[in-house]
């Protein structure tokens, strides 16, 4: 730390067009700081905090990333501090008139060779983990499972080393919902793909209550679950849904509920334990790519290595998926002119003017995703979060669209539509089907997600220093100069196959630290 303070005053600007810069130095720079070519700092200017390169009269467009993020309310000379009480927001882009499909990148070189080792499913997705997951069709049972649960793990685990977690998929919907209502197929989905999620190993088990609105034949009709033939084959056969359900006459007294689980686990924990990992190619990845707790370094480190990493994977022949709708709203050009059709720009165009129309029902708008958080780590608004989070997705065509709760059914880089809160939007890309998960942050957050593996990337090195046993990648040191966006984006492109192998744990896994599922749910609650 001594030595970072040592540091002559320093900036990063994104762009030749810029007229504001982000101040470099840890704990920030006090006025009167000069930097290499002459600028001199008017005010104190946290870390990471903008300041201006330029002086700017009232009006004038404050710009970054090459894209005006606001408008001066006030004259600001050259050298002062540029932050949210000084600057006017942009409106939103138009989702008319917008480019469609008009970058057309050379195609890059297959990235072949690279492999890891993974566990085969019968619907031929591949699994990084071999975990058996309960889901639940309605929050009044999750007291009962979760106790079974932890008996599970303890009395019955063991028995199977194979085996690496139990998880409950516990969630909040399931009973006093407009459950016949348009949007309600949102959560429905949700949950039923995230019960057949690849680290799930087609092994699905259900807890229901019996009088729930949200029935497991409804959760899970017959034909939904692939399991393999006599022949080995592939196939969508209507088997018996194994579903234990508390209100039946059977079950006399708590610990009979209880036994019924565990006996029902203990024959897919058999099943589950006899499978191997086995050599699959990198294109069997399916990566969920997101930020949270992020600040003005976000879009400087770790997420522009992500996108390096992002384009890898694409090249590797794998999935990718990047998020956020209202993270990725005001760079919505960016996107549809990426598009690799028309038709992937017009469903994104779609994907937006849905969540503009849901917002305005709840009469707010983008500007209230912004924490406190962001702000006080640089990020002044909506629009200069949003230009470091897409960077995210890399610079490969986008060629495919989600609907919230879909499945993932292509390879290459997908924009699954989301809300921008973590945990939701964590919740959305395993029902999209991630083995894998990349998540960066500039402020810290001990999120995690116990049916994937949750890779977390710190944008700074001083956050990587202070949360060395949280973060498994320092993004930091692009900052700081001893490492390049492609070194950070090679290393994590390295560091996911040896995750996805079982080979190294995440320090999430380690500390089994894990967010609850949120379903996304727009539908009335009754």
């Amino acid at each position: 730390m001594a030595e970072t303070n040592t540091r002559p005053p320093l900036y990063i600007r994104i762009h030749a067009a810029d007229n504001v810069a982000i101040v470099a130095n840890d704990g920030g720079l006090k006025a009167g700081a000069t930097f290499a070519d002459g600028l001199v700092l008017v005010d104190n200017v946290p870390q990471g905090h903008k300041v201006a390169l330029a002086d700017l009269a009232e009006g004038d467009a404050i710009v970054r990333y090459n894209v005006v993020i606001g408008y001066a309310q006030k004259a600001l000379p050259r050298g002062s501090w540029v932050h949210e009480r000084v600057m006017r927001m942009p409106t939103a882009p138009e989702l008319d008139g917008l480019p469609i499909a008009t970058v057309k990148p050379p195609a890059l070189p297959p990235l072949e060779g690279y492999t890891f080792e993974g566990y085969r499913n019968a619907d031929g997705s591949v699994g990084s983990r071999n975990i058996l997951a309960i889901t639940q069709t309605v929050q009044c049972v999750a007291g009962v499972t979760e106790f079974a649960v932890q008996r599970i793990k303890a009395e019955l685990l063991p028995k199977f080393p194979n085996v690496d977690d139990v998880v409950a998929l516990e969630h909040s919907y399931g009973c006093g919902v407009a459950i016949d209502a348009p949007d309600a197929i949102v959560p429905i989905r949700t949950l039923r793909n995230i019960s057949l999620n690849p680290n799930f190993g087609g092994e699905v088990m259900v807890v229901s209550l019996g009088c729930e609105k949200l029935q497991p034949e409804r959760l899970l009709p017959p034909g939904t679950i692939p399991i393999a033939d006599q022949r080995g084959e592939n196939t969508a056969a209507d088997a018996a849904l194994d579903v234990v359900c508390l209100q039946d006459d059977a079950h006399v007294g708590f610990m009979s509920m209880i036994d019924s689980v565990m006996r029902q686990a203990e024959v897919h924990l058999a099943r589950l334990n006899a499978r191997r990992r086995e050599t699959v190619p990198a294109s069997e990845l399916v990566v969920g790519v997101q930020c949270g707790g992020s600040d003005a370094f976000s879009g400087v480190t770790a997420n522009p290595a992500v996108g390096f990493a992002t384009d890898l994977l694409v090249r590797a022949g794998a999935t990718v998926m990047f998020s956020e709708t209202t993270e990725v709203r005001d760079g919505i050009d960016q996107l549809t002119s990426r598009a690799s059709s028309p038709e992937v720009a017009e469903a994104m165009i779609r994907e937006m003017a849905w969540y503009d129309a849901y917002l305005q029902k709840g009469r707010v708008d983008r500007s209230a995703n912004t924490t406190p958080g962001n702000k006080k780590g640089g990020l002044s608004n909506i629009v200069e979060k949003a230009m470091g989070s897409i960077v995210k997705s890399g610079s490969a065509p986008i060629s495919g669209v989600l609907s919230p709760g879909e499945k993932v059914r292509q390879k290459g880089l997908i924009y699954a539509a989301t809300p921008a809160s973590d945990f939701i939007c964590g919740t959305l890309q395993l029902a999209a089907g991630i083995n894998l998960h990349i998540f960066t942050t500039g402020r810290g957050t001990p999120y995690g997600l116990a049916e994937v593996p949750v890779i977390k990337v710190a944008t700074r090195s001083d956050l990587a220093r202070r949360w060395h046993d949280l973060m498994d990648v320092n993004a930091g040191r692009i900052a700081d100069g001893d490492a390049s966006i492609e070194d950070v984006g090679w290393e994590l492109f390295r560091l996911m196959l040896d995750v996805a192998s079982g080979k190294k744990k995440t320090w999430a896994e380690h500390w089994k630290l894990h967010n609850a599922l949120v379903l996304f749910n727009p539908a009335p609650v009754t």
